[in-house]
């Protein structure tokens, strides 16, 4: 099976009050993005196409060194269905420029008959979720090819699902969709498992799917959601793995939510170096951003931060409070 990924990356930053957008917040010292496309080239992913929009040209500068992204532009934000809409040319060339922002799913219909080296299946997924797993997009991966599904979903089971769309499931446990919790009935309120948002399509299927999706919410726009009733409608099969951990699924909208995914992913960076045979006396006060080196056996005192370029010898020993490798 052949792959591909969208990496939905467009939104501003608008709760965060910043100017910059927001997959260039950075996470340990990288910006958020880098985390899930380095996710899904793991994954086996053979093309990755970002889609960006607010400052667009800022996000395609930090990653001009990654020339194996190709670039779709979403000059108006009409929801996720559109935003995977624009980058029908990246995989069908009978459709033009890739920066065909816009499209609606009744202005360019897909030809299905001819695609260009298009991908068996594409994933989709969201460039503010750095905490994504390379591990969890191949079990997703595993069970999309062995179902034969037109779209699988990564799913997560939350005590409190609160802001998520719920799963549906019929009595066999096969998936039927996807409610949000705004039209959620007060019992399908109360399912624990949520759509954090990875998705495996079968890319003709996808387009073809997208190009019946109507604006019909109060907001008019494109919901990549609306393509499973869709599928649902016309036999194709869907399905659905429990894959994804509680923690993986948190997003970032807000400062306090950068702030919390900075400290997972801390946890896991020392987590790694610790067994490399690094000795960290105080993990709760050190910090070490992504890319950093640290031989074995060294021993690394508190109140010391580490930046990515840091390289340490092996049989080092910090002095706490030191600042090693910090970007200038």
């Amino acid at each position: 099976m052949t792959l591909s990924a969208i990496v939905l990356a467009a939104g501003k930053a608008t709760r965060m009050k910043s100017q910059r957008v927001k997959v260039l917040h950075e996470i340990c010292g990288r910006p958020m993005l880098a985390y899930v496309l380095d996710a899904a080239r793991a994954a086996g992913v053979e093309r990755l196409v970002v889609v960006v929009g607010h400052d667009r040209m800022h996000v395609m500068e930090a990653f001009r060194d990654d020339p194996g992204i190709t670039w779709v532009a979403q000059d108006q934000q009409n929801g996720t269905g559109h935003a995977v809409l624009v980058t029908r040319p990246a995989f069908f060339h009978n459709n033009g420029s890739a920066s065909a922002a816009a499209q609606t799913p009744a202005s360019h219909p897909a030809d299905e008959s001819s695609p260009t080296d298009s991908a068996d299946s594409t994933f989709i997924l969201a460039g503010d979720g750095p905490l994504i797993r390379p591990e969890t997009l191949r079990q997703l991966a595993q069970r999309h090819a062995e179902t034969g599904a037109a779209v699988t979903l990564a799913t997560a089971v939350l005590d409190d699902p609160t802001g998520y769309g719920r799963i549906v499931r019929n009595a066999a446990g096969e998936l039927l969709g996807i409610v949000e919790q705004s039209v959620a009935t007060e019992e399908q309120q109360k399912i624990r498992e949520v759509n954090p948002s990875y998705y495996l399509f079968q890319t003709q299927d996808l387009f073809s799917a997208l190009d019946q999706v109507q604006p019909n919410n109060p907001k008019g726009e494109y919901y990549l959601t609306d393509t499973l009733a869709i599928l649902r409608q016309a036999g194709k099969k869907l399905a659905a793995v429990a894959a994804v951990p509680r923690e993986d699924v948190l997003s970032i909208n807000t400062r306090r939510e950068l702030a919390v995914v900075n400290r997972v992913m801390q946890q896991r960076i020392q987590e790694q170096i610790m067994a490399g045979g690094v000795t960290l006396i105080s993990p709760e006060n050190t910090w070490i951003e992504y890319g950093a080196t640290i031989g074995e056996e060294s021993v690394i005192e508190p109140f010391t931060f580490i930046g990515g370029t840091a390289q340490i010898s092996p049989g080092t020993r910090v002095a706490a409070g030191s600042v090693i490798g910090r970007k200038r």
